[in-house]
C-alpha cells in the first residue's frame, strides 16, 4: 500500500523513520506508537478478546501504567512499568523507544518502606524518598505527604550521598550485552530523563515547600538546579561515547489543566538556563531531537522550551485545551507527539472518525515532525473495540501495511 499522505522514499526501520519524522525529513509514515495503558485497561481488553500471551503482573494493581512504545523503557523497568507486550504484538506496532540504562537519579536509592497499613490502602516511603498514601491497586492518584529535603542541611546530604554522577551501582545489569544489542537493533535508543529541574525539585521538596522556596530561599531552588545539569551531563558524558542516542525523553509535569503552576517569568529565571545548558550538551553529543512530556495546558510555556533547546513536546492534552493542528500552525517545526482526545476514543466509532479526521490531517502528516497517539495514558474506559477501531483506522490513515 503507497502511503497517502507522505512523501519520499520508504523508511527501514522504526529507528529510521522515527529519526527522519524528527527531522521533517521526507519518509513513508509517522511511527505506529501509544504512550502507556492502564493495566486496568489491558485486563479489561484480556475480557473482550485480546489474546493473552505474555500478561501482565498479577501483583500490579489496574492502576499501575503498562508501558507502551514511547515510554522510555529499559530491562530494569521490567517489574514495576512491564511493557504491553500483547497490545503491541496483536495491533502491530512498531518498536519503540529504548531508554539508556543508566540510573539518572537517586542512587542508592531510599528503601521502600510501608509505614502505615490500612487495609485498602498503606503510607509507604517510595525509592525517591517521597512518603505517599496510596490504594493498594493504585486506582486513584497517591497523596504525597512528606518528602527527603527540607532544608539546606538536608539537601547537601541527599546530593552528597545519592546524587554523584560515578556509574559504580548505575548501570543496569548486563551492560556491555545490553550497549551492543541496543546498537544493532530498530529500536530508538533515547536518554530518558524522568524528572526534569521542576519534576525533580518538588520530588525533593514537595510542591507546596517550593513553590515558597523560590521566594523564601531561590539560592537554594538555584543550586539545586544547577547541581541536576552539572550531574547529569557529567554522568551522561561517560555513557553516550559508549551508546549513542537517537533523541532524549524528559519528564517535566510543570502545568495543570488550567496552565502553568508556576508563572512563564519563574520558568524563564530558573529554568531556562539549564535547559540552555543540558540541551547544548545533548547537540554536542549528535543529539538534535529533545522532547519534554509535560501534561496541561502548556501554551504559555512553549516559546520558553523552544528558547531553551526543546524541541518536541508531547502528550497534548485535549482537555487542558490542546489541538495539536492549531499548535502546529503557531509552531510549525515544533515536534508533535500525541493530541488523539481519549475521552472521544471511549465514545465510541463514529466519535473515533470524527477525532481522526481532524487531527490527522494530510497536511499535518506531510509536513512531518507529528507522531498521532492518544493524549496521555489509554483509561479503563476505552473498550478493546473501540480502540483496535481505532487503531486500524489510524493505521489506513497514514498508509502503513498491515
Amino acid at each position: 500500500m503507497r502511503p497517502r499522505h507522505f512523501r519520499g522514499e520508504v523508511a527501514v526501520n522504526a529507528r529510521e523513520r522515527f529519526n527522519a519524522v524528527m527531522a521533517f525529513e521526507p519518509v513513508d509514515r509517522p511511527p505506529l506508537w501509544e504512550i502507556a495503558y492502564w493495566m486496568g485497561a489491558v485486563r479489561r481488553w484480556y475480557r473482550e478478546g485480546l489474546p493473552r500471551r505474555v500478561g501482565l503482573p498479577d501483583d500490579l494493581g489496574d492502576g499501575r501504567g503498562a508501558a507502551a512504545e514511547v515510554f522510555p523503557w529499559d530491562i530494569t523497568d521490567a517489574a514495576t512499568n512491564p511493557l504491553a507486550s500483547d497490545v503491541h504484538d496483536f495491533l502491530g506496532m512498531d518498536p519503540g523507544f529504548r531508554r539508556v540504562p543508566v540510573n539518572n537519579y537517586m542512587c542508592p536509592a531510599y528503601e521502600e518502606i510501608i509505614l502505615e497499613d490500612h487495609g485498602d490502602w498503606i503510607v509507604w516511603r517510595d525509592s525517591n524518598g517521597v512518603t505517599r498514601r496510596d490504594r493498594k491497586d493504585r486506582a486513584t492518584l497517591p497523596a504525597f505527604i512528606g518528602w527527603p529535603v527540607r532544608n539546606r542541611e538536608e539537601w547537601e546530604q541527599v546530593k552528597a550521598e545519592r546524587l554523584q554522577p560515578s556509574l559504580s551501582g548505575r548501570l543496569a545489569p548486563g551492560w556491555d550485552g545490553l550497549v551492543a544489542k541496543l546498537k544493532a537493533g530498530e529500536h530508538p535508543v533515547v536518554v530518558g530523563l524522568r524528572s526534569g529541574y521542576y519534576w525533580a525539585c518538588r520530588n525533593l521538596l514537595g510542591d507546596e515547600h517550593l513553590l515558597y522556596m523560590f521566594y523564601d530561599d531561590p539560592a537554594l531552588v538555584r543550586d539545586i538546579m544547577r547541581h541536576l545539569s552539572n550531574f547529569w551531563i557529567a554522568l551522561y558524558d561517560q555513557v553516550l561515547d559508549q551508546l549513542p542516542a537517537d533523541a532524549a525523553v524528559i519528564w517535566e509535569d510543570i502545568c495543570y489543566k488550567n496552565g502553568p503552576l508556576i508563572s512563564p517569568a519563574m520558568v524563564r529565571e530558573f529554568i531556562l538556563p539549564e535547559y540552555k545548558r543540558l540541551t547544548a550538551f545533548f547537540r554536542s553529543h549528535g543529539i538534535k531531537t529533545v522532547l519534554l512530556d509535560t501534561d496541561g495546558d502548556l501554551r504559555q510555556l512553549i516559546p520558553i522550551f523552544l528558547e531553551g533547546g526543546i524541541t518536541g513536546l508531547l502528550p497534548f492534552e485535549v482537555n487542558a485545551g490542546l489541538n495539536v493542528v492549531e499548535i502546529r500552525e503557531a509552531y510549525p517545526r515544533l515536534q508533535i507527539l500525541g493530541g488523539i482526545d481519549k475521552v472521544q476514543l471511549a465514545r465510541g466509532r463514529q466519535a473515533i472518525e470524527e477525532e481522526l479526521a481532524a487531527k490527522v490531517t494530510p497536511e499535518m502528516l506531510r509536513q512531518g515532525g507529528f507522531i498521532p497517539m492518544v493524549d496521555h495514558s489509554v483509561p479503563m474506559d476505552i473498550s478493546w473495540d473501540s480502540f483496535r477501531y481505532y487503531r486500524e483506522r489510524l493505521r489506513e490513515i497514514v498508509g502503513a501495511p498491515r
